[in-house]
């Protein structure tokens, strides 16, 4: 195999998704690290971006900011971006017809999320109305549709007519995520108590998660709460019978204060039943912090037996056994699992596509 792969780095300068950034970087240094033998990278960034990836053999600027981009897109114009094998981290991507067979074009996308179509609520009407349109420019013109999971491919043939066009490329903590060795300090300035539960979910799944850490009788840190939406997780709380005091939230985070606060954490409980790539749920096995997440097909497909994952109910209890006789056993069994996602692996994966297609 000998050819250049272009990669869509859209939000180095306006980061919509600080997941997918983060993992756009992580997938781009990957596949410069694991290119065959002459074969390299180029990046493909908005107007005034510098990608801070070393090995790219070249970068194209185009003229556009990344919002201006984004629209342009959506609408199929895609003047300047050139053809080739592209892909894109996220479903931002130059979606327009092109010839494979004769011209060797490629485009392909990935979706982290299927919030669009099964959680709408979450998002923006303009992110919903996004993504919507983005997906049917990829059905009619991706060659291929990557998601992390088997579950959301499951659940993606359900909502576009991709046939075999979907393929599976887990995603991955971020590479070297480690405990910090100022995580005391760090949770120290995140005001953050001893001993507590780290939550994920939404606004409608977290009760749940309230319930456990009552049942436990601990805090709860709600991590990537929405800014603005504090108080009414502060009432969830609250109802759930967790005092507003033992109830913590927590927008997003940098890499090394997430890794501090889920270091600082006697269990993870992941309460999302979305089609979503769990990030922080693979980052908690990562550390080899419990992880304990109620009953979906994402969470069976990705943590599997990482972690103990039980029907909605039965969370207050399975947090109270992992953070006593189970919690050794539920350390080991994430942290072994975790080793199963690397961006490395990724890459290689997206290596590999290419060259399938």
């Amino acid at each position: 195999m000998s050819a250049r792969l272009r990669v869509v780095l859209d939000q180095l300068t306006h980061v919509v998704d600080p997941d997918q950034a983060a993992a756009s970087l992580e997938l781009a240094d990957g596949l410069v690290r694991t290119a065959p033998a002459g074969c390299d990278v180029e990046a493909i960034v908005p107007a005034g971006a510098e990608p801070s990836v070393n090995g790219l053999a070249a970068v194209r600027r185009l003229p556009l900011a990344r919002r201006e981009l984004a629209g342009s897109w959506q609408l199929g114009l895609t003047q300047g971006v050139g053809g080739g094998l592209i892909h894109s981290s996220t479903l931002m991507a130059p979606l327009v017809r092109h010839d494979r067979v004769h011209d060797h074009d490629q485009t392909t996308v990935t979706s982290w999320d299927l919030l669009a179509w099964d959680a709408p609520g979450v998002l923006s009407k303009s992110a919903v109305s996004w993504q919507r349109a983005m997906l049917k420019r990829a059905v009619k013109h991706a060659d291929a549709v990557v998601v992390p999971s088997h579950a959301m491919a499951a659940r993606l043939g359900e909502i576009a007519k991709l046939g075999d066009r979907i393929r599976v490329i887990a995603g991955a903590a971020p590479s070297g995520f480690i405990v910090p060795f100022d995580a005391v300090a760090r949770r120290g300035a995140l005001s953050l108590p001893q001993g507590f539960l780290a939550l994920t979910g939404s606004e409608r799944s977290l009760e749940a998660g309230f319930r456990a850490a009552v049942a436990a009788g601990v805090h709860a840190v709600v991590l990537d709460v929405a800014e603005g939406t504090e108080p009414r997780v502060a009432e969830i709380a609250v109802a759930a019978g967790l005092p507003e005091s033992r109830a913590h939230m927590r927008g997003a985070l940098s890499r090394d204060d997430r890794a501090a606060v889920l270091a600082g954490a006697s269990a993870l409980v992941a309460t999302s039943e979305v089609h979503a790539w769990p990030w922080r749920a693979v980052e908690a096995m990562t550390l080899g912090v419990p992880v304990i997440a109620v009953e979906s097909p994402v969470h069976r497909d990705v943590i599997a037996d990482g972690g103990a994952i039980v029907a909605v109910g039965d969370i207050p209890e399975a947090v109270v056994d992992a953070l006593g006789a189970g919690s050794r056993r539920l350390s080991v069994l994430g942290a072994d699992r975790s080793r199963a996602f690397s961006w490395l692996g990724a890459a290689e994966r997206v290596w590999g596509l290419h060259a399938d297609l």
